[in-house]
């Protein structure tokens, strides 16, 4: 896939018979359809040759990729380990990259075509959304946008804004206390416990009281009900009048 790009194509021709020459046939995808089937043939031929022309049966040197080509290999048995290790990790980012390439190819026309090629797509309904950013663009690899409905789309983005806050609240509930410490007296004085008996982390869960815990969720339910989040509303778009880290500026408030 690379290599043509790079360093061009062979001079000459494919098929002589057919006056196709190496410089006809595109790269990727497209080159499917321009090859001719004696070119096929070939192909499937040495690739069969390669299964048959040595024993792969359990146990053989053939079953673990061994077929005596020792170019790249070595004859010390620390540096052959490695050598294979760095085979195997290499294999498998290859499998990802060349199965994103046919994915690109296959919408834009090149393996690393522009996005923009790809005017079919359901995601142009919000790709200018606040969120869409370079190198990605619209990232939504599972497909939860793919039939354009704006209002599923909306609410999507409602959920993740509050998942959103609540994880990186969650984050510096976790990093906070280990680096600050506890703060000083008793979480619940009528049960003799204080802060610095509660476990940093997921050991807390057991720790809290179940007066703790109610706090939380009336706190949470507090959120939910205080403010009219119906489509439309400023709430739904994550804005409950919590001025201090956002700005009068709306460039600056976009970024932000």
């Amino acid at each position: 896939y690379i290599t043509p790009e790079i360093t061009g194509k062979f001079p000459g021709y494919l098929s002589p018979s057919t006056k196709l020459a190496f410089a006809d046939i595109p790269n990727g995808l497209a080159a499917i359809s321009k090859v001719p089937s004696g070119g096929w043939a070939q192909i499937l031929g040495y690739m069969a040759y390669c299964e048959i022309s040595q024993d792969q049966s359990a146990g053989t040197p053939g079953a673990e990729g061994d077929f005596g080509w020792k170019v790249l290999t070595s004859a010390d048995p620390e540096e052959k380990t490695k050598k294979l290790a760095a085979e195997i990790a290499n294999g498998r980012l290859a499998m990802m990259a060349i199965i994103g390439m046919f994915f690109q190819d296959g919408l834009t026309g090149s393996a690393w075509g522009d996005w923009a090629n790809y005017t079919d797509s359901p995601l142009r309904a919000f790709e200018s959304e606040l969120g869409v950013q370079a190198p990605v663009g619209f990232w939504d690899p599972v497909g939860f946008t793919a039939d354009g409905d704006v209002v599923n789309f909306t609410r999507r983005r409602q959920t993740e804004l509050k998942h959103g806050r609540i994880s990186m609240l969650a984050t510096m509930g976790y990093i906070t206390p280990e680096i600050t410490g506890k703060f000083p007296g008793y979480l619940s004085p009528s049960a003799g416990l204080k802060f610095q008996d509660i476990p940093n982390g997921l050991a807390a869960l057991s720790k809290v009281p179940s007066g703790g815990w109610a706090q939380m969720a009336l706190y949470a339910a507090y959120c939910e009900v205080s403010q009219d989040q119906s489509p439309g509303t400023p709430a739904a778009a994550g804005d409950f009048g919590w001025k201090v880290l956002t700005s009068a500026d709306p460039e600056e408030k976009t970024k932000k």
